[in-house]
């Protein structure tokens, strides 16, 4: 990635954050929505904690991005996109508890059990996951009830016993029993890489656009989800915490398997250079229109934080 398109790359990323944090307020007020009874203070508190406190929004981004991609609505796009997030965010309030991942630090700043306590956090998260359906479902979603309901469907898959959860499950169970690499594989892209999945696919399916083309975006989605993966392990051997925003070298610690642990730095990047080049190819088709997903392809792969 040249320094013109890394700048055009993270413009745009940052461009598509503000409207999105926007929403994301609106959704997360204290004031109950028609059929709510109360929203209690610190339950909110805390869920504005969980997703208001910084972070690129790489997911919604690819979410946006993948509609803009067909030329879907862009309103439309953007709850999605804010459903996922809430999903994404209580993924991480979530794993940060001490009965998973047991974190202090979060982009920066105290995870919500640490700002709050454990009961609450469990119920920020509980929240969030909740609240990700009802923006799909709600008609303020403008979208045609079929492709509302496919949209809460993949994202239900993804995120649930077959996907995000799932690979959690197997995360934990890789501290007693280390996977082969299949099994790693497997776990990756269901922990990290269901979720970045949904958020390529979701363009289509919010747009309407052919099997051909959603299916196109998902394999994207698979590519530069294991990519992301694999920046990550690298980086939770080589960054420290400040660079992070959150602890490092917990995995190698935990004696958690990983593909870098299992084939070293070198065969990783030589392998974010492969996933990086297949999920342009996926691209090709859509010409300069797919520009900014290409880019944030290169991005996954070379992040350092």
């Amino acid at each position: 990635m040249t320094k013109d398109d890394q700048m055009l790359f993270e413009t745009a990323l940052v461009a598509r954050a503000g409207p999105l944090k926007a929403l994301l307020r609106r959704l997360l007020d204290d004031r109950p929505l028609s059929g709510e009874i109360a929203r209690p203070e610190q339950l909110m508190a805390a869920m504005r904690h969980g997703v208001l406190n910084g972070g690129k929004r790489l997911r919604p981004f690819l979410v946006l991005e993948s509609a803009a991609l067909f030329s879907a609505d862009g309103e439309a796009a953007l709850r999605v996109a804010a459903a996922l997030e809430c999903v994404h965010c209580y993924s991480l309030i979530h794993d940060d508890l001490p009965a998973m991942d047991d974190d202090d630090l979060r982009r920066g700043q105290p995870t919500v059990h640490k700002a709050f306590d454990e009961a609450t956090a469990i119920l920020a998260g509980d929240a969030l996951q909740t609240l990700a359906f009802d923006i799909i479902a709600d008609e303020a979603t403008a979208l045609p009830a079929e492709r509302r309901a496919a949209l809460v469907l993949a994202l239900a898959r993804a995120a649930g016993a077959g996907g995000m959860v799932g690979g959690q499950t197997l995360d934990l169970e890789a501290e007693r029993i280390r996977p082969d690499e299949a099994g790693i594989i497997r776990l990756q892209a269901m922990k990290t890489g269901a979720l970045i999945r949904f958020a390529c696919e979701a363009g289509a399916i919010i747009a309407g656009a052919p099997p051909a083309d959603r299916e196109r975006l998902a394999e994207f989605g698979s590519a530069i989800g294991l990519a992301f993966q694999l920046a990550d392990d690298l980086l939770d051997l080589t960054a420290d915490a400040s660079q992070m925003g959150k602890a490092t070298g917990k995995d190698a610690a935990a004696g958690k398997a990983t593909l870098v642990a299992l084939h070293g730095a070198g065969w990783a990047r030589d392998q974010l250079n492969g996933l990086v080049d297949q999920a342009h190819a996926l691209l090709d088709p859509y010409g300069e229109d797919a520009a900014l997903l290409k880019g944030a392809a290169r991005f996954v792969a070379a992040r350092n934080n």
